[in-house]
């Protein structure tokens, strides 16, 4: 059993953690006592403000939002000088996909000496980037609607990371979260539209095609073509589902249904949309 390292006065930081993630973080350390502080993800490239933010912290929640690893090594001196553990939200894909930015960041986290923790994961919440054509005309045009993924639950993330600031016994750890199941994206947007009470179809475009559209919302070439990458493996060999969330926390991982149920409202043609646990920053695709 895991012993509690973070006493009540100590305080957690999270810094660059997405809202969702962030919010949930922060509802159950608060139910433990813990206090958080949060500074936003470009407080990660001004050392200053991160040294004033990190001092005094018993552990910090660390993302990394941009496409590149430029300045992590900066910002992980000053956390590994301040801060007592951190813990990193990286990404699924670090595996199986050369040049992600998260895995230059896991291994700058190695050498910095910190004692540190590693979350891979990609949330539900990236089904949103198709709310506005369900909700419109009931068609998502994509590529690789028969890629195997395994996202989490964003609630689930939370409940782990949790765990990894609070007790002992994991460090070094490199935890793979997934849900319990590994459906394609055709059957994700095929769940949705069963928990939206309306029929949805997945329509499969050409990978440049979608590359195109990808490229318009501003991401790098290099983003683009590192995410299309990832679900072009998976279309070869679905992502196998994880125990990690069960091991940890004691409860099993929600499942792609829970989650499309409890935010069907963000996905229906009319009706007020009911309380989610999503902000406004998770409503896009990332």
């Amino acid at each position: 059993m895991t012993e509690k390292r973070v006493d009540d006065a100590s305080a957690v930081l999270a810094v660059g953690v997405p809202g969702t993630v962030g919010r949930h973080v922060g509802l159950q350390l608060a139910a433990g006592g813990t206090r958080v502080r949060t500074l936003t993800g470009r407080d990660l490239l001004a050392p200053a403000a991160l040294e004033a933010a990190a001092q005094g912290a018993g552990a910090v929640l660390l993302g990394w939002p941009f496409p590149t690893a430029d300045g992590a090594a900066d910002a992980l001196g000053v956390l590994a000088r301040e801060a007592g553990r951190v813990v990193l939200l990286s990404s699924a894909a670090v595996p199986d996909v050369p040049g992600q930015p998260e895995a230059e960041v896991e291994a700058l986290l190695v050498r910095s000496g910190v004692r540190h923790t590693v979350l891979r994961a990609h949330g539900f919440a990236d089904a949103l980037r198709w709310a506005e054509e369900i909700r419109t005309v009931g068609v998502v045009r994509g590529y690789g609607g028969g890629a195997g993924l395994n996202p989490v639950d964003e609630r689930d993330i939370a409940a782990v990371a949790v765990r990894a600031l609070v007790e002992d016994g994991h460090d070094g750890a490199r935890y793979l979260l997934t849900g319990p199941e590994s459906p394609t994206q055709a059957e994700q947007v095929g769940i949705i539209g069963e928990a939206a009470d309306r029929p949805v179809t997945w329509e499969e475009i050409p990978r440049e095609a979608a590359r195109r559209r990808m490229l318009a919302t501003g991401r790098t070439p290099a983003d683009v073509d590192r995410a299309l990458d990832f679900v072009h493996a998976r279309v070869a060999g679905p992502q196998p589902a994880t125990t990690t969330v069960q091991d940890l926390t004691g409860h099993p991982a929600r499942s792609f249904r829970t989650w499309a149920t409890d935010h069907s409202a963000l996905f229906r043609r009319t009706g007020r949309p009911a309380t989610s646990t999503l902000g406004p920053d998770e409503r896009s695709a990332p």
